[in-house]
């Protein structure tokens, strides 16, 4: 009975965990479709449609460039004060700053203004999405059983296709029920003002949770540990990075196949298809919303597998097969047939998956309970802005001035990189959480 009860309530902060997330992503991923569909047309003025993509997109970075500012922020709080606090002022920033993205005027109506708010919104997306990460992923991964940490873990990394799946399903919904006209007008801020619902719903779940038993082991014990624990305590952030700078600049690069990958599925591949081939907005919506939708259960059963396996061997095979898809994503995708386009994004999606899953089991394991939210968000926010921020913009450039295929080199290279960063990582799965 006794185990029965644990496993419940694994169970109910695994799926606590999955529905901040999944709103998390929603939001974040909302502005990366807007980005690439509405933006360039209402918030750059008379510049040609291309300078407007560019610069829409460089909007969407400011994002990535906010993630290590709130990973800092979000990751010494969370050392200090707990992982469900942290999480829930995370959702909250987010959610107001989604709301005022909807409600905001365009260059029409304000001028310059309208761009530049646009901007500082997203980096508030940006500095919230970089604290909820870490709490998230460690309200599971230290409530878990050792032996199943990675499948719990994938309950958070699941937020971010489910969260993609709900920004698609939200444009696509919009854009059936309103002309091309008014979804430009005022039907594209429709899913922007619906998340703040969500995100009171998110928050009245996560307020419910306790915080997890490492960090409250650790608190416990900080009335009877020395003045240099003490210290320590003061500040997660700079005792992360002088105790494990090379975990984290590995896990940075472990994370850059995902990130530049990532988002010239979701995004770059949104302009790209509507400007080359016959398919609609609503077509290339479905195609990344069927591939994500495929991606959640594929990331649960590899997460699964690293359990048994270990983190780094299927994360290494990931990096490669995503860096030999590279090349036959866009052929797929040029032919202009919808089905073949489903499957240049769903074998992208899929392979992203044997890294994203386990991702979070991983990169718990390699810190320390009292800097692990530090430590683990540092990694992931500074990969998050070297590979996914200019990941759409350096991909529509190199389309634009170049050819498609150097967006595959570009991918390829990126891939690259991650299987060598995790090559040199440590195999972490049988690391205790508790130390």
């Amino acid at each position: 009975m006794e185990k029965t009860q644990t496993e419940a309530s694994i169970r109910k902060v695994a799926l606590t965990s999955l529905s901040g997330t999944s709103i998390e992503w929603y939001d974040f991923f909302l502005y990366g479709a807007a980005a690439g569909l509405v933006f360039p047309k209402l918030f750059f003025g008379e510049v040609d449609p291309t300078t407007a993509l560019i610069l829409s997109f460089m909007t969407f970075a400011a994002g990535f460039i906010a993630r290590p500012v709130g990973g800092i922020i979000f990751g010494h709080f969370g050392d200090l004060v707990g992982r469900k606090k942290t999480l829930v002022f995370a959702l909250m920033l987010m959610g107001v700053a989604s709301t005022l993205i909807g409600l905001l005027p365009t260059y029409e109506t304000i001028g310059i203004a309208a761009p530049l708010l646009l901007t500082f919104l997203r980096f508030c997306q940006g500095i919230a999405i970089g604290g909820q990460w870490g709490g998230a992923m460690l309200l599971v991964t230290e409530s878990a059983p050792s032996h199943r940490r990675g499948y719990y873990g994938a309950y958070a990394q699941a937020g971010a296709p489910v969260g993609v799946i709900l920004a698609n399903i939200a444009f696509i919904s919009v854009s059936l029920i309103t002309s091309e006209e008014n979804f430009l007008a005022w039907g594209w801020r429709i899913p922007f003002l619906i998340s703040f619902v969500l995100v009171i719903i998110s928050m009245y779940i996560q307020l419910r949770l306790e915080d997890t038993k490492a960090f409250k082991e650790l608190e416990a014990a900080k009335s009877s540990q020395d003045n240099t624990k003490q210290e320590i305590k003061s500040s997660p952030i700079l005792e992360a990075l002088r105790r494990y700078p090379r975990r984290i600049s590995l896990a940075a690069g472990a994370f850059l196949s995902i990130q530049v990958t990532f988002y010239i599925l979701v995004a770059f591949i949104l302009a790209y298809g509507v400007a080359t081939t016959d398919l609609s907005r609503n077509d290339l919506l479905a195609a990344v919303l069927i591939g994500s939708a495929i991606m959640v259960p594929l990331q649960f059963y590899f997460s699964h597998y690293s359990d048994k396996n270990g983190r780094k061997g299927i994360f290494m095979a990931g990096a490669l097969l995503t860096a030999l898809w590279s090349f036959f994503l866009f052929p797929l995708i040029d032919t202009g047939n919808f089905y073949l386009v489903i499957l240049a994004v769903t074998g992208g999606l899929a392979f992203l998956g044997m890294m994203y899953g386990p991702q979070a089991a991983f990169f718990a394991e390699l810190f320390s309970t009292e800097v692990r939210y530090s430590g683990a968000s540092l990694g992931y926010q500074i990969g998050a802005i070297l590979g996914g921020s200019f990941a759409p913009t350096i991909a529509t450039l190199l389309w634009t001035s170049y050819d498609i295929f150097w967006v595959s080199v570009y991918i390829a290279l990126a891939s690259a990189a991650s299987l060598l960063s995790v090559y040199f990582l440590t195999e972490t799965y049988k690391t205790d959480l508790n130390k």
